[in-house]
């Protein structure tokens, strides 16, 4: 995927009041708003990220649970910026805290902010996080022209990467697309193309904060529970708040709820539930900005 690292995500209706675009447009079109990404070099900028996940299988009468929980901050580190706002930055998981539970066995918990040994199955976490995972070019639109993986086996945040937006401004209750594709390996060895869409809608812009609702739209006609079994975990259902003065993400909360039958015989289901929330916590560039300005005062 080049816009996201995992989708997740809702659909978005134009029902809204006077009051949703009392807010003045971003652009030179009355009504319309041209939205951005503005990051400049030396910016540092920290999301938190919660998800919690939770797999129910039942297959020939025996079920399972599996659920996990997963807290991190991610950083992006802005390295440079061009003149036409494309910017590259490097990205890193700061700090994780995961646990992990299946069925009656005793939970699992690590934490990289503890002096410990990970667990068997969360190595790779620890060798990873606080260091660059990759470096990312993007462009103002949210475009992923480049990508340079630095940890090949590294942790991987759920969730929007960025919102890729179009060209032209967007009035309130106007959607667009954004094409992808997923790969769905089958145990026959085979691996199944699925053609799927990303739909943004702007539902609103108040104090500079426009909320844009996302919703996976899957193209390819799917009647084989084995492709949806896997499918299902790929979706997004959700909204994404975006800072159109500051020009980045400032929240995304993604929540998918699916249930499949018959992915390994009529008396088989998979239930698939998962949450996924990210707040902007802290541009450092911006906040010594703040204080300096503060003192001069």
């Amino acid at each position: 995927m080049s816009a996201f690292v995992v989708c997740l995500a809702v659909p978005g209706l134009g029902r809204f009041s006077a009051a949703d675009q009392s807010e003045k447009p971003s652009s030179s079109q009355p009504g319309r708003y041209r939205l951005r990404y503005s990051l400049q070099p030396g910016e540092e900028l920290r999301w938190r990220v919660v998800h919690r996940a939770s797999v129910r299988t039942v297959v020939t009468q025996t079920e399972q649970t599996a659920e996990t929980v997963t807290q991190s901050v991610k950083t992006w580190k802005v390295l440079s910026r061009r003149p036409d706002g494309t910017v590259t930055f490097q990205l890193q998981v700061d700090d994780v805290d995961m646990t992990h539970r299946i069925g009656g066995r005793p939970e699992v918990r690590y934490s990289t902010r503890e002096k410990q040994e990970p667990p068997l199955g969360f190595e790779d976490v620890a060798k990873t996080v606080g260091k660059p995972l990759a470096r990312i070019t993007l462009d103002s639109r949210g475009h992923v022209l480049e990508r340079e993986q630095l940890e090949p086996d590294a942790f991987q945040t759920h969730g929007y990467l960025t919102v890729p937006f179009p060209e032209e401004p967007v009035a309130i209750g106007e959607s667009w697309t954004f094409p992808d594709e997923i790969m769905v390996p089958l145990r026959n060895g085979t691996v199944k193309k699925v053609k799927v869409q990303q739909k943004f809608t702007l539902v609103s812009v108040k104090n500079d904060v426009a909320t844009i609702e996302v919703k996976t739209q899957v193209l390819t006609p799917i009647d084989d529970p084995e492709v949806e079994v896997q499918l299902v975990q790929r979706l997004s259902e959700g909204t994404i708040k975006f800072d159109v003065t500051a020009g980045h993400i400032l929240s995304q909360e993604i929540e998918v709820d699916r249930q499949v039958v018959g992915f390994q015989g009529p008396a088989s289901s998979f239930h698939y539930r998962t949450r996924f929330t990210e707040d902007f916590l802290v541009d450092k560039v911006a906040d010594r900005q703040k204080s300096a300005d503060e003192l001069g005062r």
